[in-house]
């Protein structure tokens, strides 16, 4: 296994995976940074894992009310369980959240450098 238990996507568990974890390890990363705590918590790392199986999180609460549902729209194609149907690394530089946060071209042509090796 690879990863801390709390950024490792669900299907690195089941021994297949692709660059995709690393969509979902970043949906958690942003998740942390809004909330300021990880969406699965557990007293050990078997526990912990044991729920990012299930990839069941809350983004309900008063931190989350506060956020807005692009915001939240970003994190739930992050953080989708199926890898299949999770966004790639094009469509997350794409999505609204990211280009309201992008506050001009060169943002944009050093994201896109530094992210997606363009």
């Amino acid at each position: 296994m690879y990863g801390t238990a709390y950024y490792i996507a669900p299907e690195i568990l089941e021994g297949s995976y692709d660059e995709k974890c690393d969509l979902w390890s970043i949906g958690v990363i942003l998740y942390i940074m809004i909330s300021g705590k990880p969406p699965f918590s557990g007293k050990n790392d078997s526990e912990i894992l044991s729920k990012v199986a299930t990839g069941k999180y809350s983004l309900s609460g008063d931190v989350w009310n506060r956020r807005s549902d692009d915001l939240k729209d970003l994190i739930k194609k992050l953080m989708e369980k199926d890898p299949k149907k999770r966004i790639d690394a094009r469509e997350a530089m794409s999505h609204k959240w990211i280009q309201r946060k992008v506050h001009n071209e060169f943002d944009l042509t050093l994201a896109k450098k530094t992210f997606l090796n363009l």
